[in-house]
């Protein structure tokens, strides 16, 4: 493979700290947000986030995603049907009373109102394996590069002022159904993205300290 040159700007130790710094203190302010407002969203907003996400590394090159943007209410209402028919079963039956515990500070339940009035899902797929020639092309390390690109989508959408829902359905199977994707892609992840409704509340939380996450050695 061709190399060529590397463009790389380098900084001034005070810019460096300026950038390090707004970049903190803008991405600290991100919250998951379960009430959306049902009015519109540039479409330009979501394309050049998901241009971000799609400038994410990824093992050996292989892009190994694919975001399906929703818009049209028909299939969010499948959506949202389907999810709450899978997640009624997580919270009635199929998950235990410790996950069930873990959930109730956040006062969530089945019921996934937010899959129909977000103007937007962004559905991340993550692509197992490649076709070419009719046969196929490995990839390699799939879950560890669509979460990269996952980091960098979540970002972008709120530095560019919208709000989003990391939202996990489980089983997700019934995304591949509705989309009409292919079988080497899988469902990852499901994002709800808009502006958060007048009143929107979010639960008081706090982060752990860079002393609890962060090691020196």
């Amino acid at each position: 493979m061709p190399h060529e040159p590397l463009h790389f700007v380098r900084l001034g130790p005070g810019e460096q700290r300026r950038h390090a710094e707004d970049l903190y203190q803008r991405l600290r302010t991100r919250r998951s947000v379960r009430a959306f407002s049902p009015e519109p969203v540039p479409l330009g907003l979501i394309e050049y986030a998901i241009r971000c996400a799609a400038s994410a590394p990824s093992g050996a090159n292989q892009q190994p995603w694919r975001f399906v943007v929703v818009r049209a209410p028909e299939v969010k209402r499948q959506i949202r049907e389907a999810a709450e028919a899978e997640e009624k079963e997580n919270y009635e039956r199929r998950f235990p009373e410790e996950w069930r515990h873990a959930l109730e500070p956040f006062e969530t339940d089945w019921r996934k109102e937010f899959l129909e009035v977000a103007p937007y899902l962004i559905v991340v797929f993550r692509i197992d394996y490649g076709i070419e020639d009719g046969r196929k092309v490995k990839h390699y390390y799939v879950q560890e590069s669509v979460g990269i690109a996952t980091g960098f989508l979540l970002a972008a959408l709120h530095l560019s002022g919208l709000a989003a829902l990391v939202h996990t359905p489980s089983p997700m199977g019934f995304l591949s159904r509705i989309l009409e994707r292919p079988a080497n892609e899988r469902p990852f992840l499901l994002i709800p993205v808009g502006y958060p409704a007048p009143g929107a509340t979010v639960p008081r939380i706090t982060r752990k300290s860079l002393e609890e996450v962060m090691v020196l050695r």
